[in-house]
C-alpha cells in the first residue's frame, strides 16, 4: 500500500540542469506497484542504471514473490522440500526470525494461509471463516513451525505452511536497489517502491536532506496530501494501513482488513489505522509497520521501547508518535 507521499514531480528519465548537477528520476514496475529511484549523475548512464534496478527486481521477484509459480517461495509453499534457498531469501528468512521475536509473535510471515482464506492473497477466499475453520487454520501458523537447515533448505512441520513475505519483501526489495545504487558509485538518492523508501546522502539540487510526507487517511488516489512532512537522511521509511485495502465478505457482510493478527487469525481492524516506521532498512521498517498494525496501540507503544526505530501511528483518536520521531518532523 502507498502509504507515502513523495514530493517529488516526477517524470520518467527526467533529467535537470541546474547547479551543473544532472538530476535523473527512473520509474518502472515492481512488486505489483510501481518504483522511482532519483538519483544525480550522467544522463547517459540513466539506461544502464535502469536495467541494473530492473535486473534487482527480477532477482528478489525469482526468490520470494508468492504471485510467480515458478518462485522458490511458491515452489516451497507448494511442498517442494529440495529447493536450496537463495541468500536473499536467508535474509529475510533471517530478519523475519528475528522480527517474530522482537513482536513477541505479531510479525510472523507463516501467515499466508490465513491471508489466502481471507482473500488478501493469491489463492481463492474460503466462503466461510468460523470459529472451525479458523481452529484449522491455525495449526498451519507459527514461525515455531519452520527451520532453515544447515543445507539452505526450508522444513516445514505441515506442508500445508504457507509462507507470505509481503509484509518485508518489498521492504527489502528498496534495500537492494539502494545496495545496487551504492555499488554502482552513487551516494545521494532516493529510492520509492510503492511508497516505501531508502533516502541516502542528501537532495543535492536543494542542498538538503531528503523530504518525503506521510499521506493524510483520507487522502484522493488520484490527489494525495501528506498529514506531516519528514526530513530523511540515510535512513529508511515505510508505512502500512487499512483504510484502503479491505475486503467485504458478501454472504455474510463482515469487513476483513489485509493485516491479520498471526496469535488470534483475525483479520478484523485494530485500533491503530497506519503505522509509519523509520529504521535503518527499509525492511526493517516495513515488517514493524505491518506489525503496530496487528497489535494496535497499547501493545505497538510498548513493544517499540527499546528498539532502534521511530514510529508516527495513527489511530481511532489522534496521532502517537515515539519520542526520536519528532526530530524528523518538518516544521
Amino acid at each position: 500500500m502507498r502509504l507515502l507521499l513523495l514530493c517529488l514531480a516526477i517524470t520518467a528519465f527526467s533529467c535537470k540542469q541546474e547547479n551543473t548537477v544532472d538530476e535523473i528520476i527512473i520509474q518502472g514496475d515492481a512488486f505489483g506497484t510501481t518504483y522511482a529511484v532519483k538519483y544525480f549523475g550522467a544522463e547517459q548512464e540513466a539506461i544502464k542504471v535502469k536495467i541494473g534496478i530492473d535486473s534487482v527486481i527480477n532477482v528478489v521477484n525469482t526468490s520470494m514473490s508468492t504471485y510467480l509459480p515458478n518462485s522458490d517461495i511458491s515452489k516451497i509453499n507448494s511442498g517442494d522440500s529440495t529447493i536450496v534457498v537463495d541468500s536473499m531469501f536467508k535474509d529475510v528468512y533471517t530478519l523475519s526470525r528475528k522480527l517474530n521475536k522482537a513482536t513477541s509473535g505479531y510479525f510472523d510471515p507463516t501467515v499466508g494461509t490465513l491471508r489466502n482464506a481471507y482473500g488478501f492473497g493469491d489463492t481463492e477466499a474460503l466462503k466461510v471463516i468460523d470459529s472451525t475453520a479458523l481452529d484449522s487454520l491455525m495449526q498451519y501458523v507459527g514461525w515455531d513451525k519452520v527451520t532453515l537447515t544447515e543445507d539452505d533448505k526450508i522444513q516445514k512441520t505441515y506442508p500445508e505452511i504457507y509462507f507470505d513475505f509481503n509484509a518485508v519483501a518489498k521492504g527489502y526489495g528498496v534495500d537492494r536497489v539502494a545496495i545496487f545504487m551504492n555499488e554502482e558509485g552513487y551516494r545521494n538518492f532516493l529510492v520509492d517502491i510503492g511508497g516505501e523508501i531508502v533516502a541516502s546522502g542528501f537532495n543535492e539540487r536543494k542542498q538538503e536532506s531528503w523530504i518525503v510526507g506521510i499521506e493524510n487517511l483520507d487522502s484522493p488516489l488520484e490527489k494525495r496530501t501528506h498529514s506531516a512532512l519528514v526530513s530523511l537522511k540515510d535512513k529508511a521509511m515505510a508505512g502500512s494501513g487499512n483504510y484502503r485495502k479491505n475486503r467485504i465478505d458478501e454472504a455474510t457482510g463482515k469487513q476483513y482488513v489485509h493485516t491479520i493478527n498471526p496469535l488470534t487469525g483475525s483479520a478484523e481492524r485494530s485500533d491503530v489505522l497506519s503505522a509509519t516506521i523509520i529504521a535503518v532498512d527499509c525492511a526493517t521498517a516495513d515488517a514493524w509497520a505491518t506489525s503496530c498494525m496487528a497489535m494496535g496501540l497499547d501493545r505497538a507503544k510498548e513493544a517499540l521501547k527499546g528498539q532502534d526505530v521511530e514510529a508516527y501511528l495513527v489511530y481511532d483518536g489522534g496521532v502517537y508518535m515515539t519520542e526520536g520521531f519528532n526530530k524528523y518532523i518538518q516544521d
